[in-house]
């Protein structure tokens, strides 16, 4: 069974590609750039070659060509003059694009050879930063509205996943520099979404810090075993919808009870959940940090 989506609504070409569905329908009817077809209650669908080219059109228009314009070029001087500003401009949207398709088609080999290119002048950090950290965002947004499904999402963040443990390992062979800190990163029980807390894991490392990564759906009970190796180890975990806003505040009095009364332990505690925090109300042992960046600071 195929289970390429080969069929959009207009609702998901908007998503897509950020193209307002009233703007589609104005380029379609004045300009003729998309030839959807209908269903039998009449309602537009479009091919996937039709959001191909409309990803193609959108990074034009969004870099000075008027419409009109791009709606006289042939079929495939529309490709053509993508890649010139590409090459020119090393256009992150562009990437964005092709790796949101790569999606769309579970098209792994798309995947590798954008993030090929993208590493052929960028190194990994900034192409996480520049490419991955909006592409997740937009994801976020796609998987909201029903554009794509779960298995887009575990197919695409897998695959990121990938090139930072491949990124993460290379710098392991290096012996940490930094010994004045040593960190233990977990995800909660329940918790299983990672990227972000692997992210992390690979910023410590670049700066020369010990790390232990434990992962996903992690105990409390199983973190007092670092008490026996290490003094006081700095815990890091990354709440994205676990726990709950309501259980946050007993979550860090369970911390406080299994780790900190005995070794001291400090939580550093990044992720989505963390709004729900005030720092106001945080016991002495716990911080909160509402981006990489601020944690990184803070080092």
């Amino acid at each position: 069974m195929n289970s390429v989506k080969k069929s959009f609504g207009i609702r998901d070409l908007e998503n897509l590609t950020g193209i307002k569905a009233h703007t589609i329908r104005i380029w379609e009817k004045r300009y003729g750039l998309l030839k959807p077809e209908r269903t039998q209650t009449n309602i537009r669908t479009y091919s996937l070659q039709s959001l191909q080219k409309l990803l193609n059109v959108t990074l034009l228009y969004n870099n000075g060509y008027k419409i009109s314009k791009i709606a006289d070029l042939p079929e495939g001087q529309i490709s053509q003059q993508v890649r010139e500003i590409v090459a020119q401009n090393s256009v992150k949207s562009h990437a964005i694009n092709a790796f949101k398709l790569s999606m769309i088609n579970f098209d792994q080999s798309l995947f590798q050879k954008t993030y090929s290119g993208l590493l052929a002048e960028r190194s990994f950090r900034e192409i996480f930063w520049e490419v991955f950290m909006p592409l997740l965002h937009e994801l976020g947004l796609l998987w909201q509205s029903d554009t794509i499904g779960p298995a887009h999402e575990h197919f695409i963040t897998h695959l990121i996943k990938q090139k930072i443990n491949t990124s993460t390992e290379k710098l392991q062979s290096l012996e940490p520099s930094n010994t004045d800190k040593v960190f233990v990163l977990f995800l909660p029980e329940n918790e299983i979404h990672e990227i972000g807390l692997l992210f992390v894991n690979y910023e410590l490392v670049l700066r020369g810090y010990k790390t232990i990564y434990l992962g996903q759906t992690i105990p409390l009970e199983s973190l007092v075993d670092l008490k026996n190796y290490y003094e006081d180890p700095i815990f890091v975990s990354y709440f994205t919808v676990i726990p709950t806003k309501d259980d946050l505040g007993q979550y860090f009095e369970d911390f406080r009870e299994k780790l900190h009364s005995e070794i001291k332990s400090q939580l550093w505690v990044l992720g989505r959940q963390t709004e729900h925090a005030s720092a106001d109300n945080l016991p002495e042992n716990i911080s909160v940090y509402h981006s990489i960046e601020q944690m990184l600071k803070q080092l």
